[in-house]
């Protein structure tokens, strides 16, 4: 089955084709990071615009580029929550139109289930049920995974997401946008050790996150040191930081596996590219017996091709779309 997928939930226009939910034929990605940077951040209404200039142009490439013509596609897959809803608009109204036009059906995707399905493109081997830990600049979820379309929430943040901290930590640095790598690379020049940085404890929900004092705490950090005139070590900061929000997210990951009884665990979303967080996770795992699956990092920031993995899966289990489809800002996971 050729699905043609489409991801538009933030600054990347994405479009791919993927086979039967496995098998990449082409992932086309055009990144607004440059242009958002001059900002310090997305800026929602550039992004729409920006996506709206370069999706159909996008999709001529990626079916150029797995060697299709438009009547080989069996149906359209597409991200319709969450994101800036803007952006998930101009995804949600082109796909529409084209499902439309071949006459194929439509396939709603939510955004946090194609992450955990880029594992899927990877991994030939994965399948359901596992646990896994999705991490990204929106989200910070930890979700029992019970088979393709059958998910639970059982750890979220309770404020902001792991990778929107990233993101204003870096900043605050003066990082380059988006944050993520640049604070990996200065991280790894430092072991760390120097500042003393809190960590949540959420009462009666040990399995849920909390982020935004962990981030004010570092930002007034950083404004006390520059108000006093004194030398900050940025990357011991950013190290010390790192570990602080790996913290949250480990233990808490592994403490899940321990309680829904799964030997398996996927982690997935841009934050998941992070070295350290990577690292944690396979001596966690290893000291549990667990086994680990990372997505490569070309499938840990948003794409089409994760869209496609995940609507094979929708499609399977029956799911459709109507013309009236519409975008979501936010969404939870097993909504429809």
């Amino acid at each position: 089955m050729i699905i043609l997928a489409f991801e538009s939930s933030c600054d990347e226009t994405a479009v791919a084709v993927v086979e039967d939910g496995r098998k990449v034929l082409s992932d086309a990605i055009l990144s607004q990071a440059d242009m958002h940077a001059l900002y310090g951040g997305v800026v929602p209404e550039i992004a729409s615009r920006k996506h709206v200039e370069a999706i159909a142009g996008l999709t001529d490439q990626a079916l150029a580029q797995a060697g299709i013509g438009k009547t080989d596609v069996d149906a359209v897959a597409v991200t319709y929550a969450p994101g800036l809803i803007g952006a998930v608009l101009v995804g949600v109204s082109f796909a529409k139109s084209v499902a439309y036009g071949l006459g194929v059906p439509l396939i709603p995707v939510h955004h946090i289930r194609g992450h955990i399905a880029a594992n899927y493109l990877a991994f030939p081997e994965l399948e359901p049920p596992f646990l896994a830990l999705a991490i990204s600049g929106g989200n910070s979820l930890i979700v029992d995974v019970r088979d393709y379309t059958d998910m639970e929430i059982i750890g979220a943040t309770r404020d902001d997401a792991a990778g929107e901290c990233f993101d204003k930590i870096a900043r605050v640095l003066g990082l380059p946008y988006p944050g993520g790598k640049p604070m990996d690379l200065l991280a790894q020049q430092s072991a760390g050790g120097k500042y003393v940085l809190p960590r949540s404890h959420v009462d009666g929900a040990d399995l849920d996150m909390s982020f935004s004092g962990l981030k004010t705490a570092v930002i007034n950090l950083v404004h006390k040191a520059q108000q006093k005139g004194e030398e900050l070590d940025a990357a011991a900061l950013a190290r010390d930081f790192t570990r602080a929000v790996s913290d949250e997210l480990v233990p808490r990951t592994m403490e899940a596996a321990r309680r829904t009884g799964r030997r398996t665990i996927v982690a997935a979303g841009g934050v998941a590219a992070n070295t350290i967080i990577r690292a944690d996770l396979e001596q966690a795992c290893r000291e549990m017996g667990c086994t680990l699956y990372l997505p490569p990092l070309k499938y840990c920031g948003d794409n089409g091709a994760m869209i496609g993995a995940q609507g094979y899966y929708e499609y399977q289990a029956g799911r459709r779309a109507d013309w009236d489809l519409n975008a979501y800002a936010t969404m939870e996971l097993n909504e429809k």
